[in-house]
This record gives C-alpha cells, sequence and structure tokens, in this order.
C-alpha cells in the first residue's frame, strides 16, 4: 500500500487545536501572564492608574441621544431614565482620567491610564488618557456578552485577556494609584480583591484607593456593620478614601503619589516582582 504524500508538519506552539484544548491550557495562562509585560516594557509603561467601573454606564450626553432614537419604545426609556440616574460618574470618570493624565504627562515617569478596555466607566478611562495623548491601556476579557474594546485605547496597548485571574494581577502589578467607581459584581469583586491584598500585605505598598460616589458606595455598603460586627478593623476603612468630586479625587491622588515618588517608591517591573508577594 502506497502512503499518502504528508501535509506540512506543524509545530506545536502553532497548532490551534491543542492550544483550544484543555492539555493546552497551561500554555495559554503562561501567554497571558507574560504577554503583558513584553507589550508595558516596550511602551516604557512602568506606572498605572486604574479606573473600575460598570460596563454599563452611559454618558448624560449619550444618554439624551439614545432617548431620541427611542423615542418609541417604552422599555428602552425606562432603562434609559435607571441609567441617567448614574450618568454623572461616567462624566466625572472621563474628566478625573483626564486631569490624571495631563498630570502623568507632566512627571514623565512612564504612567499610563488602565482599564479592562470596555464600555462605560472603562471607556469613560481611556477617553480621559486619549484627550491628552496619555499611554491608555485596555486590558479587555473574552465574554460572550457585554464586553468590547472601546475606541480610546492606545492600539498598541490594547490586549485581551481570557482568564479572569490573570487579568486581575496585571490591573494590579504596576498600579500605583486606583479609582473605584459606581459598578455590579465584576466591579465588587475587583475592589474586594484589591482591599484583600492590601490588607494582608499581598501588595509592597498602601496604594491609593478612591471610591468615587459616596451616595452609591454607602448605600450599598454597610461599612459600620462590618466594624461593629467584629468582620473588618476600624483602621480597615483607612484602605480608601470617599469622594464626590474630580477635584478632591484628583487632589488626593496625586498628593499621595508624589509623595510616594518622594520618598523613592519602587517602580518599575523588576521591583514589582514584590508588589504581588
Amino acid at each position: 500500500m502506497k502512503c499518502k504524500t504528508n501535509p506540512e508538519p506543524q509545530l506545536a506552539h502553532l497548532n490551534k487545536a491543542f492550544l483550544e484544548s484543555d492539555a493546552g491550557r497551561e500554555v495559554r495562562i503562561l501567554s497571558e501572564f507574560l504577554a503583558p509585560e513584553t507589550t508595558l516594557d516596550n511602551q516604557d509603561i512602568r506606572n498605572t492608574i486604574v479606573f473600575f467601573g460598570s460596563a454599563r454606564m452611559l454618558s448624560t450626553a449619550e444618554i439624551r441621544k439614545r432617548r431620541k432614537t427611542y423615542a418609541d419604545d417604552p422599555q428602552m426609556l425606562a432603562k434609559l431614565d435607571r441609567l441617567s440616574t448614574v450618568s454623572r460618574y461616567y462624566d466625572e470618570a472621563h474628566e478625573l482620567s483626564r486631569r490624571l493624565g495631563k498630570w502623568a504627562n507632566e512627571r514623565r515617569e512612564g504612567y499610563a491610564i488602565c482599564t479592562g478596555g470596555g464600555p462605560g466607566i472603562m471607556e469613560a478611562g481611556n477617553r480621559g488618557a486619549c484627550d491628552v495623548g496619555t499611554p491608555s491601556i485596555g486590558f479587555n476579557i473574552k465574554l460572550p456578552f457585554e464586553q468590547h474594546p472601546n475606541p480610546y485605547i492606545s492600539p498598541e496597548l490594547n490586549m485581551q485577556f481570557r482568564y479572569f485571574f490573570i487579568r486581575k494581577f496585571w490591573f494590579l502589578f504596576r498600579a500605583r494609584a486606583l479609582v473605584v467607581f459606581p459598578g455590579g459584581f465584576g466591579t465588587f469583586d475587583e475592589m474586594f480583591e484589591t482591599f484583600t491584598l492590601i490588607q494582608t500585605h499581598k501588595l509592597y505598598q498602601t496604594i491609593p484607593v478612591v471610591l468615587y460616589g459616596p451616595e452609591y458606595w454607602n448605600k450599598l455598603i454597610n461599612w459600620k456593620l462590618l466594624v461593629d460586627s467584629g468582620m473588618i478593623d476600624a483602621n480597615d476603612l483607612k484602605l480608601f478614601r470617599l469622594s464626590d468630586s474630580v477635584e478632591n479625587a484628583y487632589e488626593y491622588i496625586t498628593g499621595e503619589l508624589e509623595k510616594a515618588s518622594k520618598k523613592g517608591g519602587k517602580t518599575g517591573i523588576h521591583e514589582a516582582f514584590a508588589s504581588l508577594r
């Protein structure tokens, strides 16, 4: 029997079927762990200011626009009414990011604004950075709904993850400050993991964390109950600062970062291995 002509043999690391299989999981995980380092190093990104918040948030201008588009759709109008109660947070995230971006440009310390790369507050954060020419990182996640890259991410800093846990690692790996805007389950997950890492000293230093919108956060979380019941210590409430204005959040974050810089705070990838012990 004559053998058939063999096709060109395939290298294992180019074998898509293998890489997508259960057997290739470790390779996928390692790739997502290592590739962002190369990308950030190539763009000289040593420090990030991270924005968390809802992917569903719309700007006040966008809500006005959609109300006209869906004027004959009562269900959509009802949804827009609900979103209009929090739309100011998109606008203020946009402005805060723009101001922090201008500050970062003047520092020349390898800063970038970093978000999860999707719509809503993430878009607002990337948009503010884009407005002033600050590097704008998008750590996207592959999801069956809701998540798609927004147009304000720097093209060379537009990355996508398959695994949430590696994405969250990279959110914090070079983070020097964090702003948490109102959001849902995903925002809570990211916020409380950050608190846990700071509380347990898994981060090399206490980074400034702003919870933006006290009206939202204080209704949502009974901080006093957590303390009174002994679930957290009173000092744990110092892990973050509540803020309800762009000016207040900007002054606090930049003030803390400038103080850390004067003290010789660690920056850069080589030192950052100590940032998540």
